[in-house]
């Protein structure tokens, strides 16, 4: 019985160390408005590259300790670090093209769908519950709302065709991300640490991000502000923000966790309009309400391993 306590406990701590992760995460925005002159994919590399070769030295003795391990799984690591390449690649390019908002939208609120997708149909996971369906559709609609709040008279009207190119890449940033997510997630399960798991997919993905920065990285340390600005992006949300996820990832289902961070963009936006003096809609606050129901939905969830823990501990004692 105290086994299964102990069991729903780490779930719980499972869950807040991710929610922790999307709020750093959500600062990302905040900081970035600090950077000026230089390309968002050089911040995108050089903070998830910098931060991948954080992960990997405080990994260093547990992917030492299981080298023969991911050596056996390199195909699981290789398709995680090629999906956190192209990832921020492709969600900046979708900002780029689709405008903030759309290339906001698309990219977090289809991945956890593109996450399902892949545990569902791929990996051979259990079928969707309603819980799962009802608290997506929720979070779903709250980003939308989200992001129809904002001030469109002050963004670039892109053509259609830009825009369509936009939303492609948004699906793709989706699909990559859900794909390093579950490629972390099925190292955890055939016996990688998460620290390990982690650690061996963003060492391997800054060796690709690093090097573009010859082409993308002008500017990047121009001013003491860009500086600080990078730096803080590759050490906390990046760097502790992935530690916490990698955590969280290792005792709930990737579909869970995915979920989970759409709590960023409620981060997002709230400094936003602290510290950039942005003003939301009272549609935007509406949407904030419905992510945080879908939040506490699948933070509170029980599932069905840790029912039968329950049941089998407590006729054991």
């Amino acid at each position: 019985m105290k086994y299964a306590l102990r069991n729903i406990n780490t779930s719980s701590q499972s869950s807040i160390a991710v929610l922790l992760s999307a709020l750093l995460w959500g600062t990302t925005g905040a900081a970035a408005s600090f950077i000026s002159d230089v390309n968002p994919m050089a911040v995108g590399a050089f903070s998830m590259g910098i931060g991948g070769i954080l992960l990997a030295l405080t990994a260093r003795k547990k992917l030492i300790e299981e080298c023969l391990l991911l050596s056996h799984s390199w195909r699981i690591v290789l398709i995680g670090s090629l999906s956190l390449t192209v990832y921020p690649q492709a969600f900046y390019s979708s900002m780029h093209f689709a405008g903030v908002a759309v290339g906001n939208v698309i990219s977090i609120a289809s991945a956890p769908f593109m996450t399902v997708i892949i545990e569902r149909l791929l990996l051979n996971k259990k079928q969707i519950t309603f819980r799962w369906l009802f608290s997506a559709v929720l979070g779903t609609a709250g980003i939308v709302l989200l992001t129809l709040s904002e001030d469109y008279s002050t963004q670039a009207i892109t053509e259609d065709s830009s825009r369509q190119i936009g939303v492609l890449l948004g699906l793709l940033a989706a699909l990559t991300y859900a794909g390093y997510t579950c490629a972390a997630k099925k190292l955890m399960e055939q016996g990688a640490h998460s620290t390990s798991a982690m650690g061996s997919i963003f060492c391997c993905a800054s060796l690709f991000l690093l090097p573009t920065l010859l082409f993308t990285g002008e500017h990047l340390f121009s001013s003491i502000e860009n500086t600080v600005a990078v730096w803080y992006l590759a050490l906390v949300p990046m760097f502790l923000g992935y530690l916490c996820f990698g955590f969280g990832l290792r005792f709930i289902p990737a579909s869970k966790a995915t979920l989970l961070t759409l709590f960023e963009p409620v981060v997002a936006v709230c400094l936003a309009v602290i510290i950039v003096k942005e003003v939301i809609a009272p549609t935007g606050w509406l949407g904030m309400g419905l992510i945080m129901v879908c939040l506490i939905i699948q933070a509170s969830e029980k599932d069905e391993t840790r029912k039968g823990l329950i049941k089998e501990y407590s006729k054991a004692g």
